[in-house]
């Protein structure tokens, strides 16, 4: 009997305590509800920023082109680069994408990611492959750094 007594005991305190912190878990629960909201439309703000500015070039072998394995797994690992080099864009706004297209029987493949990973997307990946820009590079904008300021009794 005592032992009956000590498990009615232990739910009506469970009870208790599941009552009193109610409306500080329902807070609880609000608030990280509006913390993850926040999270995920900053996330889609990122990913549609990455998705309107991305850059193109097209890929040119020469006649001559044949890759080795070698040369095939280096371009494979400059490619998983582009990602790293999108900084900060989650996994959907930074994929680097390959496009294929056939004009006037002449087959053109297109390499295609976000403008952050312009530079690696613009790196050789292969000997007798030549990379050429799809849109006109923006003016090269200086870098200024601010003059430091001198404070008095400093020499």
């Amino acid at each position: 009997m005592n032992a009956e007594l000590k498990s009615a005991h232990l739910f009506f305190d469970a009870a208790h305590w599941i009552a009193w912190s109610s409306p500080y878990l329902a807070a609880l629960a609000l608030f990280a509800g509006v913390v993850w909201a926040r999270r995920e439309r900053k996330r889609a703000r990122l990913v549609k920023e990455a998705l309107f500015d991305r850059v193109t070039v097209e890929v040119v072998p020469t006649s001559t082109f044949d890759p080795g394995e070698g040369e095939i797994g280096r371009w494979a690992r400059q490619l998983g680069r582009v990602h790293h080099a999108a900084g900060g864009v989650p996994a959907r706004g930074s994929a680097a994408r390959l496009r294929y297209s056939a004009e006037d029987s002449k087959m053109r493949c297109f390499l295609e990611g976000p403008a952050a990973a312009a530079a690696v997307l613009a790196m050789p990946g292969f000997a007798e492959v030549e990379v050429r820009a799809q849109r006109a590079q923006k003016g090269i904008q200086p870098v200024r750094f601010p003059v430091p300021v001198q404070r008095e009794g400093a020499k």
